[in-house]
């Protein structure tokens, strides 16, 4: 196995500390999205992920929406930290958010009578699958990134602004940008506990 491979497995991390400096034209980030949401699999080759690309100021908007709403729900006592975090990720260069076709799900489902309960989960296969793959790649390219969750919160929210089709769920949001730190310590299990070899 390549040990590039695993190098940039390991390299891949929560980066929360990030900037606006640019690190590839978009492009480029626009070529990377393309090839991941190509070339990643899925269950049936349904290829039912969805992608949205916020760069610049589409960027900052994302997260004007999502303080907005948090700000509706959390005490204003305790709203601080949370303003804090929206900042961080608005400060970033852009969004990758990820959605699933609900329409292709129901359509394999309605196709495949015996599996119909599996391809909700065999979705959230692939969208993670995809996740993982632009997340690295971002890495590669000299970014740091983290996968955040503010669905379902604010998807009525984005679908209006940005004309999302009714069919497609919000999974994860993906904030990037330069990195301005590093990753937090990380602790491991051990892998006795995880991995099983029979010979």
């Amino acid at each position: 196995m390549s040990q590039s491979f695993l190098e940039s497995i390991k390299k891949r991390r929560s980066i929360y500390g990030i900037s606006k400096e640019p690190v590839r034209s978009n492009d480029e980030l626009e070529k990377l999205v393309e090839e991941a949401v190509m070339h990643t699999p899925s269950a049936f080759n349904s290829q039912s992920a969805r992608v949205v690309l916020l760069l610049g100021e589409k960027h900052n908007k994302l997260w004007d929406i999502t303080e907005e709403t948090l700000k509706a729900i959390v005490k204003e006592d305790s709203f601080a930290s949370t303003a804090e975090k929206m900042a961080s990720f608005r400060s970033g260069y852009g969004t990758v958010l990820f959605f699933e076709d609900e329409n292709v799900i129901e359509g394999l489902q309605k196709q495949f009578e015996s599996y119909k309960d599996k391809f909700p989960q065999w979705s959230q296969h692939s969208s993670g699958m995809l996740q993982f793959v632009i997340w690295t790649a971002l890495e590669l390219e000299g970014y740091g990134a983290s996968l955040q969750h503010y669905n379902p919160l604010i998807d009525e929210k984005v679908g209006r602004e940005w004309g999302i089709p009714a069919s497609w769920t919000l999974i994860a949001q993906m904030p990037f940008g330069k990195p301005t730190a590093g990753p937090n310590d990380k602790s491991f299990e051990p892998l006795e506990k995880r991995v099983q070899v029979f010979k």
